[in-house]
């Protein structure tokens, strides 16, 4: 089930997740301006596409998804948890208030 994390929690859960993937569903647009290391990027505004990304993935790792603002990360956690992931964190406040660890293109 989908659960809200600050950024504190959010990095202390992956220094020792064996498992985490983190998941960025901006748009390409924002990714170009800075994005959470070693994430992969499926955009939700995508519909469909997103969809079918999603069902390439391992739903038993754990998800730590992130949006601009927090809205888009937590719809695409609902929509996870629909869809059978075992754990999914959306990042409280999103890539807007990160002020850990950012890679540019």
């Amino acid at each position: 089930m989908a659960k809200d994390i600050t950024q504190n929690e959010w990095e202390d859960l992956i220094a020792t997740d064996t498992t985490a993937v983190i998941l960025d569903v901006r748009t390409e647009e924002e990714v170009e301006d800075g994005y959470i290391p070693k994430m992969i990027n499926i955009d939700i505004r995508q519909g469909q596409d997103f969809v079918d990304e999603l069902e390439k993935l391992d739903t038993s790792k754990n998800y730590y998804v992130y949006c601009r603002s927090g809205a888009r990360s937590a719809q695409a956690c609902a929509l996870m948890d629909q869809m059978g992931f075992e754990t999914t964190y959306n990042l409280i406040g999103g890539f807007m208030n990160w002020d850990g660890e950012i890679s540019e293109e």
